[in-house]
């Protein structure tokens, strides 16, 4: 009894290890007797004791590294420190486990040399502008370069460009007069709308005001125009007035007589003579009766 007791201790300590169960989101590479033999996926597995044995433990979510700053120089011959930061995934765990020796290693010493390259082609200035088109062209070159690896970079962040302290301080002082010279710009452009306001404002008030002139005016024209028609008006009912009453001579000559010595009442110089002169006694003897009405 304590003999089969022991067997079943013995076999349990030799078996119990050779069952496996595979996490979500990681592969296990098997060895059989040192060579490469399978590699397991998520679930339950089982393994021949002493004879197969996991070789390495692969993880399959994305991987984020922050590299350290790398000194580069650019084509215009400035020094400056560049960080980046490579998101890769491992889609192969063999070709990972057998690939190359420390990938993550290797990885960053890739991304180093290439940025160099890259950034050995560009000035300054195109460097700083240009963060698009690096990161870019560092995906597409890591990718390639990591293939037989078993890895998918999946995305490369340059994340600081640091130029020197001499060039950061020119970079400032020429920031600083681009922005005074746009403000100079934007002042004189804002006096110029104002000028041009103003300018139109006045023209507009001067003609206004010509219009308004012009106005007053024809108003008073028409005006005295229309005053000066009723006046021929009533005059004319008048004489029609006149003429429907049959008036005779004697009246006619009445409001003659009548016209004349208002005529006289001012200081006329004119001598008014009637049109029959025959009448010229009669019409002398009525302007002196007149004047001696005034007197």
């Amino acid at each position: 009894m304590p003999i089969l007791i022991v067997i079943l201790v013995i076999v349990g300590v030799i078996l119990i290890p050779c069952v496996k169960v595979v996490p979500q989101a990681k592969s296990y590479v098997v060895e059989r007797l040192g060579s490469y033999y399978t590699t397991w996926s998520n679930g339950l597995h089982f393994k021949l004791p002493f004879i197969d044995r996991v070789a390495s433990v692969v993880s399959l979510k994305e991987i984020v590294k922050d590299f350290a700053p790398q000194p580069v120089i650019t084509k215009d011959n400035v020094t400056m420190q560049i960080d980046t930061v490579v998101y890769f995934q491992i889609t192969d765990p063999k070709l990972y486990t057998y690939g190359v020796e420390y990938p993550i290693s290797a990885i960053e010493n890739l991304t180093a040399t290439t940025l160099r390259n890259l950034i050995g082609e560009l000035e300054l200035d195109q460097t700083l502008t240009s963060r698009d088109i690096i990161n870019s062209k560092m995906r597409s070159i890591l990718d390639e370069a990591t293939d037989p690896w078993g890895i998918k970079v999946t995305r490369v962040e340059v994340k600081n460009i640091l130029p020197p302290r001499d060039i950061q301080e020119a970079m400032e002082k020429q920031m600083r007069a681009e922005r005074e010279r746009r403000e100079k710009i934007l002042q004189a452009e804002g006096e110029k709308k104002s000028s041009i306001l103003i300018a139109e404002g006045e023209k507009e008030s001067a003609i206004l005001r010509a219009e308004a002139d012009k106005e007053a005016k024809i108003k008073r024209a028409e005006g005295e125009a229309e005053a000066l028609l009723k006046l021929r008006q009533a005059e004319a009912e008048g004489m029609k007035l006149i003429k429907e009453a049959k008036a005779d001579d004697a009246v006619l000559k009445l409001k003659s007589y009548e016209t004349l010595s208002k005529l006289a009442d001012g200081q006329s110089t004119k001598i008014i003579l009637p049109a029959d002169l025959s009448n010229i006694a009669s019409f002398g003897t009525v302007l002196k009766e007149s004047m001696k009405e005034k007197k």
